[in-house]
């Protein structure tokens, strides 16, 4: 494409892209996912149990419910109603023996615990895990 100037000269248009504001705006997008990452992939907020023997398990594909130390119930990083475990369980799993994990702050009470581990069971799945995190012994 061509252009008169006011002198009556014929310049060419500039055909090439400015990349620069490019890579900034793909710069700070980064950034802002390297911060924000970390928050989706902890979810809820919850102080584990201490034991001694802990095994590493990757959450990633893994059905995980936890209980926060208001007592509030999350299947993955969702609020859930304790009487939609059930439903949520049968629909999400491959199979009756893929392993549900169940995270609780430490301060809940056993009883909050021992009900979502009966509406676990009462959906098909017998294998229940407890997730803790390693002891440290006071300095």
């Amino acid at each position: 494409m061509a252009f008169t100037n006011p002198q009556g000269r014929t310049s060419t248009s500039l055909s090439e892209i400015n990349v620069t504001p490019l890579v900034d705006v793909m710069l700070v997008l980064l950034v802002i996912f390297m911060v924000t990452a970390p928050m989706l992939q902890t979810g809820i907020d919850v102080e584990l149990p201490e034991t001694r023997n802990v095994q590493d398990v990757n959450p990633e594909e893994r059905i995980i419910i936890s209980i926060s130390r208001q007592g509030d119930i999350f299947y993955g990083s969702e609020a859930v109603n304790f009487s939609t475990i059930p439903e949520r369980l049968r629909k999400d799993a491959r199979g009756p023996k893929d392993a549900i994990f169940l995270r609780a702050d430490k301060d809940v009470k056993w009883n909050s615990i021992v009900s979502v581990i009966d509406a676990v069971r009462g959906a098909g799945f017998s294998e229940i895990k407890l997730v803790t995190k390693p002891f440290r012994a006071p300095r």
